[in-house]
């Protein structure tokens, strides 16, 4: 395809700045470049007709990181990165409720409970054990103590009689987040054009080259923002896609259930949502095959999350699935966010870990600060 005078005039020429990628991450930092930069010109890039990699695929989880999951991460992190990290994921969330507005966004915090499931009673004696230190760790972080014991008054089923609360956790709506970000930058006079796959972006020393599949163009900055995609225009960073399965149920009268819950050192996660039960995870079943950045389900990760439903989270109910997709998050060794400048010209906001809803506002500020 070759751009007419009037595409290239109108989108393509002239541009300062270029965000490659329309989630959370890319939208945050092209608002703020606006804002940093007033008369400067703002072009967002997205391969797909929606936001695709997880920003709104994900399960609206406004979390921190669960109890086993904070332990897990302290065998490879030292406690100095792990307190880091719940800071960075607790700021990101203010900024995101300061910046939208808690209905906006349809923010409650119910608390976030992990679960400890029958047949695996070391890890919940492990946590219950580590709860005071984790609390004297993180209290500087959330002002209170955020673990407390809660009993199982959902009825859950093959679980513990008593699961761990981290009080200050909640849930959100990312679809009217994700609106709300694309009408905040459709008003700072920011387009956002889909259907762009960014093949490379090569230095010229006066800014860089934006290529498309079909045409290129100029830009003096580049930022990457396309998370678990990542790889394919930053080949120097350790990013790996992770896929994650979603399953929701069809409203289910009378639900109770109120919260966003955890297994298993957070790879299972559900919640409730309009009535129905939203529930994802299971990427531990199989590593390999779940490293991939196509879209997409297994019988292995969906048999088992049919079955933990029936099993655990709605024992003796009848409930039928409404709807299955899947989300691509970007992780690595590390679950510290790469923002960096890359080049003279490329800049890069990526490797959310699977929080992206909690980090993803404030690395995206972040990496428009990385503009001088």
């Amino acid at each position: 395809m070759q751009l007419s005078y009037w595409e290239y005039k109108t989108w393509f020429s002239h541009v300062d700045f270029t965000v490659i990628g329309s989630g959370i991450v890319g939208l945050n930092c092209a608002f703020q470049l606006k804002q940093k930069h007033p008369k400067s010109s703002v072009l967002v890039l997205e391969r797909g007709s929606l936001p695709q990699g997880a920003s709104t695929k994900n399960a609206g989880f406004a979390c921190f990181g669960s109890i086993s999951e904070i332990l897990s991460d302290l065998k490879t992190h030292s406690e100095e990165e792990v307190v880091q990290l719940v800071q960075k994921r607790w700021d990101g969330i203010q900024y995101l409720r300061q910046l939208l507005g808690d209905e906006t966004i349809g923010f409650e915090q119910h608390g976030g409970h992990e679960l400890f499931v029958e047949h695996h009673p070391e890890m919940h004696e492990n946590c219950l054990h580590e709860m005071e230190r984790l609390n004297k760790m993180l209290q500087p972080v959330f002002g209170e103590n955020p673990f407390m014991l809660n009993q199982n008054i959902f009825g859950f089923g093959n679980i513990k009689e008593h699961y761990i609360t981290h009080q200050f956790e909640g849930q959100l709506d990312t679809g009217k987040m994700m609106q709300a970000l694309i009408r905040k930058c459709f008003f700072s006079g920011i387009p956002i054009l889909n259907g762009v796959e960014v093949d490379a972006v090569q230095e010229t020393g006066q800014g860089a080259t934006v290529i498309a599949k079909d045409f290129e163009f100029s830009s003096k900055k580049v930022f990457v923002a396309t998370n678990g995609f990542a790889s394919k225009l930053l080949p120097t960073e350790t990013i790996q896609p992770a896929r994650a399965q979603v399953l929701i149920t069809e409203p289910i009268k009378g639900l109770k259930i109120k919260g966003t819950f955890h297994f298993d050192e957070g790879y299972y996660y559900f919640r409730n949502i309009d009535e129905r039960i939203l529930f994802g995870g299971g990427r531990n079943l199989d590593f390999k095959a779940e490293e991939t950045t196509e879209f997409g389900q297994t019988p292995i990760i969906q048999d088992q999350l049919e079955q933990l439903l029936k099993e655990m989270i709605l024992p003796h109910q009848q409930v039928k699935i409404d709807r299955r997709w899947s989300g691509i998050m970007g992780v690595g060794g590390q679950k510290t966010p790469i923002v960096k400048r890359i080049s003279n010209s490329l800049c890069c906001g990526v490797r959310l870990g699977g929080m992206g809803v909690a980090l993803g506002s404030l690395v995206g500020k972040e990496l428009a600060e990385l503009v001088d």
